[in-house]
């Protein structure tokens, strides 16, 4: 295992440098690491890791949604609220309907399988996205019209709604019939992680105050404590549905309220925690990505990926309807609702074990979408914001 983690942080770290010395997102090279050294290339990722790496990811997702959360003001929500809600769903519903009418047509499948395709493939990506917008936000790009808080909020409630879908389709399949109460479940998620994470945010702010502790120290709480939403979450998942994601950011978001000096001092730390989660979740997920499917891929499924984002974009530009950001605002967030990475590489494969027939081609369409997005959209942002943002100071 120690030599594994070796040879992902030096080669992760290296590569990164690399590409971003020439103008590459590092995150495409941990991405490549970890596909060359995964068990599909040249397998040189211990199997122990392996089986701990969505634990690992979701770690290192949880430290990004607490920078997050340290760094979303609750009166900038307020202000993007509608938009940001639109967001949230109506994209993903687009590209999935534009999956579902066109994959029938170009692979033969069912409807159904469609469905499924399109739900493994139209979630869009915190790990790539958020840190993006972090960076703006702490820059100074976009702040007045609120524009990286809007791409943030949406991003992260997208997932929720995705992943839903997923599963009802998914049970469609197996002959357990479309349940519309599972699309209750979504709101009933979101209500419920705000006030777990409002709540313990809460407690630990009085905890903080109360007893003298030192920032590393409540560090290592707030991770311990949102460990525990992700345990709560899949411990009450079959009875009542909450998102321990959006728990997590509500966590952040609580102290960043209640106690703004203490908020920015652990945002540091936690800045200093993600140089190292970062690596590990994107060569994690390239690990998982199967290298063997892309030789199934064809140009329609390059299309039908292509095609799909037209429809996103679409979908983005219609959320921010009466809203008033300008053209070049607009684009922007189209940009930055592009990437996948985190949702199709921890479910694209469930539909092949699930017995689902075109199983496999819905993991070769997921490993493609997290090809061509993932760089995509992070270079889209990283190349783009500077002319397309208002730099607010």
């Amino acid at each position: 295992m120690l030599f594994s983690l070796s040879l992902i942080l030096i080669i992760g770290f290296t590569l990164s440098s690399i590409f971003n010395k020439i103008h590459i997102p590092g995150l495409l090279a941990m991405i490549i690491t970890g596909i060359v050294l995964g068990p599909y290339v040249l397998n040189l990722i211990s199997p122990d890791i392996l089986k701990i790496s969505v634990d690992l990811r979701e770690i290192a997702l949880i430290v990004i949604l607490l920078r997050a959360g340290l760094t979303l003001d609750l009166k900038d929500l307020r202000k993007v609220g509608r938009p940001a809600i639109l967001m949230s769903f109506i994209p993903a519903t687009l590209e999935i309907a534009a999956i579902t009418i066109l994959a029938p047509i170009f692979f033969g499948i069912s409807y159904i399988e469609a469905a499924i395709m399109g739900s493994v493939v139209a979630a869009v990506s915190p790990a790539v996205v958020v840190p993006r917008m972090i960076k703006l936000m702490e820059s100074g790009y976009g702040r007045e019209k609120r524009v990286p808080h809007l791409v943030m909020a949406g991003a992260s409630v997208d997932d929720i709604y995705v992943i839903v879908l997923f599963t009802a389709f998914l049970g469609m399949y197996q002959g357990e019939g479309f349940k519309a109460v599972s699309l209750i479940t979504v709101p009933i998620s979101i209500v419920l992680g705000l006030l777990v994470g409002v709540l313990c945010g809460l407690i630990l702010v009085w905890l903080f105050q109360r007893f003298h502790m030192r920032d590393t120290v409540k560090v290592l709480v707030i991770l311990s404590v949102s460990f525990l939403f992700v345990a709560l979450e899949n411990a009450v998942e079959e009875f009542v549905p909450i998102s321990a994601l959006l728990a997590v950011m509500a966590l952040g978001g609580t102290i960043l309220k209640t106690r703004e000096p203490l908020a920015k001092r652990l945002m540091g730390k936690f800045s200093k925690i993600w140089v190292g989660a970062e690596v590990l979740l994107f060569v994690l997920i390239g690990a998982a990505v199967d290298i063997r499917s892309l030789a199934d891929v064809g140009l329609l499924s390059v299309a039908i990926v292509f095609a799909a984002l037209i429809l996103r974009i679409a979908g983005v530009y219609i959320s921010l309807i009466g809203t008033d950001l300008n053209k070049k605002e607009r684009l922007f967030c189209s940009i930055a609702y592009l990437p996948k990475a985190t949702v199709q590489a921890a479910i694209g494969a469930i539909p092949l074990s699930a017995g689902v027939t075109s199983g496999n081609t819905i993991l070769s369409v997921a490993v493609l979408a997290i090809m061509i997005t993932a760089p995509l959209g992070a270079v889209g942002v990283d190349r783009t914001y500077r002319k397309l943002l208002i730099h607010d100071g």
